[in-house]
């Protein structure tokens, strides 16, 4: 009776390809997310650039560099669209093979018997399924100076998804931009967020994430400038993080320590600013005895947490700019070398 079905299923069976579109935003952007779990990072690729550029064995995530096949990178919005337009297909496939099946059947029914069996199969009306709705442009639009993919972020990015390419010195700028142009969105965030505590709460992630990018930014392009050193010894993994060891290794190469750069009370606001990274990155926001005794940061007690103003993101801003420029600036100096 369901020849038709169990042929269909056996097609079904040996894989079939869906063609389904995932929209774009009215800029062209297709919005992805680093599929690293410690990641997670969302950001926005051209969808000429997308189908073009990226490989479609290796994308790479701009905030975290991890690499992975282009076909792992879709959003949840976007991997639940895919996932009701398979099943709609499937379900549509499988819904003609039993009225295939019906019709057949009906056919070798005599006719004027007193006894008649007929078969229908009443199909639902397919449900469309309409794409994820793209997210507000990103802020940022970067192209890429090696390969000139286009692509966005909110905040940071430090590589480029189609080739991978880190240009330290526009990456740090267009980040540092990016970090300011959020800040500068702040009061558009609270409008359009009607509940209070929930407008507080993401304005508060918003900073702390300012802040953090600042110091991610700054360890990667300083990481870019210490290896125009080769003849110097490479450096642990996020030595650039801890303001002391960094300073110790630009000496190292250059015979300038990062207080041959800054004022004195430049340094004692940095330094503030990178220890707040570490509690938001390592403790949650909350103050140890550490924080208190490096910093001498005393409106703080330990386990209090901190509060990080927009005015404190901005001044380490600009005090990573003033620093980098000097060490941009003697790195290519001959006699550093």
């Amino acid at each position: 009776v369901f020849d038709e079905l169990m042929r269909e299923l056996k097609r079904l069976e040996r894989g079939q390809r869906i063609p389904v579109t995932v929209a774009c935003d009215d800029e062209g952007y297709l919005d992805r997310k680093c599929p690293s779990t410690e990641c997670q990072f969302h950001f926005k690729v051209h969808n000429d650039d997308w189908r073009d550029k990226v490989p479609d064995d290796k994308a790479f995530c701009p905030f975290c560099g991890h690499a992975e096949g282009s076909g792992e990178w879709c959003t949840p919005e976007q991997a639940e669209h895919l996932r009701k337009q398979a099943l709609a297909h499937l379900d549509r496939r499988i819904g003609v093979a039993m009225k295939r099946d019906a019709d057949n059947w009906n056919r070798r029914q005599p006719r004027n018997s007193f006894i008649s069996m007929t078969m229908s199969v009443n199909s639902r009306p397919q449900l469309i399924s309409l794409p994820p709705a793209a997210a507000d442009p990103m802020r940022l639009k970067i192209t890429c100076p090696a390969c000139a993919c286009r692509y966005a972020v909110i905040g940071a990015a430090f590589f480029c998804p189609a080739c991978g390419h880190n240009a330290a010195d526009l990456m740090f700028s267009q980040t540092v931009s990016g970090i300011r142009n959020v800040l500068d969105a702040l009061s558009n965030v609270r409008d359009a967020i009607s509940d209070r505590d929930t407008a507080d709460t993401t304005v508060r992630h918003i900073i702390e994430n300012g802040l953090q990018n600042a110091v991610t930014a700054f360890q990667r392009y300083a990481e870019a400038l210490y290896s125009r050193f080769p003849s110097q010894p490479a450096p642990r993994r996020n030595a650039f993080q801890n303001l002391k060891e960094g300073s110790d290794l630009w000496n190292g190469a250059t015979g300038r320590p990062y207080s041959a750069y800054l004022s004195n009370t430049e340094q004692a606001a940095i330094g503030r600013y990178f220890q707040q990274r570490h509690l938001l990155a390592h403790r949650q926001g909350l103050v140890d005895d550490d924080y208190v005794a490096r910093t001498g940061d005393n409106t703080y007690r330990p386990g209090q947490r901190l509060v990080v103003r927009e005015a404190a993101v901005r001044e380490c801003l600009g005090i990573l700019e003033k620093l980098t420029a000097a060490m941009s600036a003697d790195s290519k100096s001959p006699q550093c070398f």
